[in-house]
């Protein structure tokens, strides 16, 4: 069975981009536009990992994290921040947050399929 990946990205370019860097790596690739949808998706049908951009219309992706931090459905979904806003200040609000893992745009797809499957690899081994 494929893993899942929700991607929570307002850029239809970038979600676009993201699903061409995993879909090789054999992942299933799920996408949402804004802040509340992803959120809903996540709850609704809990993915392996969640790439979340932080500046997300109708709902940031700050509170999206927050949120999905405190439901005990999410609260052990890996999820990878990736945002333009590469300040050192918002590497560190990740890991407060509860961010797996932070990557800056414009990103290297290959570092993207990477850290994608490390941290995938790393909740197996926590699951198994």
């Amino acid at each position: 069975m494929a893993r899942r990946v929700l991607v929570i990205e307002d850029s239809d370019v970038i979600q676009r981009l993201i699903e061409v860097c995993l879909r090789p790596a054999g992942l299933e690739v799920e996408t949402a536009s804004d802040g509340p949808t992803g959120l809903d998706q996540a709850l609704a049908a809990p993915p392996d990992l969640i790439i979340l951009d932080v500046g997300l219309p109708k709902m940031d992706g700050w509170e999206v994290l927050a949120r999905l931090r405190e439901n005990p459905a999410t609260k052990t979904v890996r999820v990878l921040v990736l945002t333009a806003h590469a300040q050192e200040a918002n590497r560190e609000r990740a890991g407060q947050v509860g961010a797996d893992a932070f990557l800056t745009k414009p990103f290297r797809p290959n570092e993207l399929r990477s850290v994608a499957t490390e941290l995938l690899a790393s909740s197996e081994s926590l699951a198994g």
